[in-house]
């Protein structure tokens, strides 16, 4: 049965990075708005802000500009999982020899995929903007967990918006929220700058957790307790998200 899931999943997986390999504007487009920000915040707004540390602020906001291109790709996950829905596709999966959640599972690795695409892509840019990093082979590895945890428990969200949307535009928009949350963390600037209701918010939601994390692995430096904060939210975002979604597409094919 485990092999039947798999195999049916490396299929459909296949099925749908083919088509983004045909229109790999998807990938671009998610890549641009997070290079755009960069350019803003490093060449316009970033000499006025003031991060309290003597390092460049690319290398500061990095980690902020990952998380949002992550949040902007998802939102294909939803859009397309939606049309799948409307244009009869899971009706003919029923009608085949074929594991039901490898349907699902095809999206969200095709999601996983696309995002690293696109993350790596924005690192390359930021190298090319000024970005250095301290970080060992060790500390990459994190790096590139924490990513795949986020995207995998923002997915499994994206699932979730694509199976209950009613419209096209409603399938994507859930991402909004998700994109806009990194600014109002310690993404860009010191939460301790913040006005003091707002400063509660951005320290005790999980965008600065991880951010913190990923901004002392880049740098060489400890981690602290901020690392076991962000996986205890991946983990806990995750497990939530992938239930929910799972109960409402058996309900839709039920």
């Amino acid at each position: 049965m485990t092999t039947h899931v798999l195999s049916d999943t490396r299929v459909l997986t296949g099925r749908s990075l083919t088509h983004i390999l045909r229109s790999p504007d998807t990938i671009i487009t998610t890549a641009v708005t997070p290079i755009a920000l960069m350019l803003l915040f490093v060449y316009v707004l970033g000499g006025a802000i003031n991060t309290g540390s003597d390092e460049s602020y690319i290398n500061y906001m990095l980690p902020g500009i990952l998380l949002i291109t992550i949040a902007s790709g998802v939102a294909y996950t939803a859009y397309r999982l939606f049309l799948d829905l409307q244009g009869g596709i899971f009706e003919r999966f029923q009608s085949m020899p074929i594991a039901r959640s490898s349907v699902l599972w095809a999206h969200v690795l095709t999601s996983l995929v696309s995002n690293m695409v696109s993350v790596a892509i924005v690192i390359g840019v930021a190298f090319i903007m000024g970005f250095r990093t301290g970080a060992d082979v060790g500390a990459w590895l994190a790096v590139v967990g924490i990513l795949v945890l986020f995207t995998l428990a923002l997915t499994w969200l994206a699932v979730i918006a694509g199976l209950s949307a009613k419209t096209v535009d409603g399938a994507s928009a859930f991402s909004y929220p998700l994109i806009f949350l990194p600014f109002i963390s310690s993404a860009f600037v010191p939460t301790d700058t913040m006005p003091a209701p707002v400063a509660w918010f951005a320290e005790n939601q999980p965008v600065t957790s991880i951010v913190n994390s990923t901004r002392a692995l880049f740098a060489g430096q400890p981690v602290g307790s901020d690392i076991w904060i962000a996986l205890a939210w991946l983990v806990g975002i995750l497990v939530v998200a992938y239930f929910w979604a799972i109960s409402i597409y058996r309900r839709k094919i039920s």
